[in-house]
């Protein structure tokens, strides 16, 4: 190893071990959250809207429709749903667009728990092996259920065969400050995740709902609250939200990520969700991503869009760039 990799490896050991200092005590993640700088919010929201202005042509174009959808998880989180339903989404995830094999699949299939087992049998059935299944859990959407209730929903979930696991937190006791039993309960679903020895446990996404949140410097803080926790991705929002995904409430999670792998050498996803409907919207996401965290987040490992409807506008924009028409909605199955 190189002097230069050698000195950036014990800087990254450095601020790896001070962060662990921090989550001591409820007092000293106060302390921490607290010292934050804040976020200028005419400055971020000025950004998003330069970056959301770039324009996308011909062969970018192709490429940035193909890893959005490769991006998707694909999402049916509604009372309503049945086994049948949440087959054919699996169908679709796996084979998006039956007149052109070239398609990629999607990222994920996102259920409710109680549909796990079922989106894992179809998955492997049709084609679609490699696709996740993401699973909400902890009392989706509202986190109101004790932490006992939560972790059993959890667990449930993994043994159903979840890959990720979409946890919500409980935005009462953020917004009181009582960062110490968030903390903890990301914590205890992070165990929950656990899988039998020897297979990788599931992965967490830890949703902050945003629109709730109501400041940038509360996301910033929720960011890093939930990375010092444990969170394999951090998630905008529930969508079942007034206020869900935004440009610069996105903006500021990827610039968290950013500077938090610049601290420990740890690199957590990012997954905005709700209200992301088409290619256009898709796009400027992407840009927001590469010009923010950088290429490395380019990827489904890295980045996903929690979507139902995006699939559908980002498979019409592909056929129009492969034949020249634009096909409209009746070319495509509907959700």
């Amino acid at each position: 190893m190189s002097s230069a990799s050698t000195a950036t490896a014990s800087t990254a050991s450095a601020s790896a071990s001070a962060l662990a200092d921090v989550t001591a005590s409820d007092a000293s993640l106060r302390r921490y959250l607290h010292g934050l700088p804040g976020v200028d919010a005419v400055g971020l929201e000025a950004r998003a809207a330069t970056l959301g202005t770039r324009s996308i042509k011909t062969t970018a174009k192709a490429y940035a429709i193909d890893l959005a959808i490769s991006m998707i998880d694909l999402t049916t989180l509604e009372g309503a749903d049945t086994a049948g339903k949440v087959r054919s989404l699996c169908a679709k995830g796996a084979n998006p667009d039956p007149s052109d094999r070239t398609t990629p699949q999607v990222a994920a299939i996102c259920v409710y728990s109680d549909m796990a087992a079922t989106a894992k049998r179809a998955l492997s059935a049709g084609g679609g092996a490699g696709i996740k299944v993401a699973s909400v859990a902890t009392a989706f959407p509202s986190g109101r259920a004790a932490l006992s209730v939560k972790l059993a929903d959890t667990r449930d979930a993994v043994a159903a065969g979840a890959d990720e696991i979409d946890m919500v937190i409980d935005r009462g006791a953020f917004l009181s400050g009582a960062y110490g039993k968030v903390f903890e309960e990301i914590q205890a679903v992070k165990e929950a995740c656990a899988r039998p020895q020897g297979q990788e446990p599931a992965h967490l996404k830890v949703i902050f709902e945003n629109g709730e949140l109501s400041t940038y410097d509360n996301i910033r803080r929720a960011s890093w609250l939930a990375m010092l926790a444990g969170a394999d991705f951090i998630k905008t929002s529930t969508g079942k939200v007034a206020v869900n995904a935004t440009l610069p409430n996105t903006l500021l999670m990827l610039e968290a990520v950013r500077d938090f792998r610049a601290a420990t050498g740890t690199q957590i996803g990012v997954k905005p969700a709700g209200g992301i409907r088409t290619a256009k919207d898709a796009i400027r996401y992407l840009v927001v991503v590469n010009e923010t965290a950088g290429p490395d987040w380019l990827n489904p490992d890295w980045f996903r869009f929690g979507a139902s409807s995006l699939l559908n506008d980002l498979l019409m924009q592909r056929q129009k760039l492969s034949t020249g028409r634009y096909s409209g909605p009746d070319y495509v199955t509907v959700d």
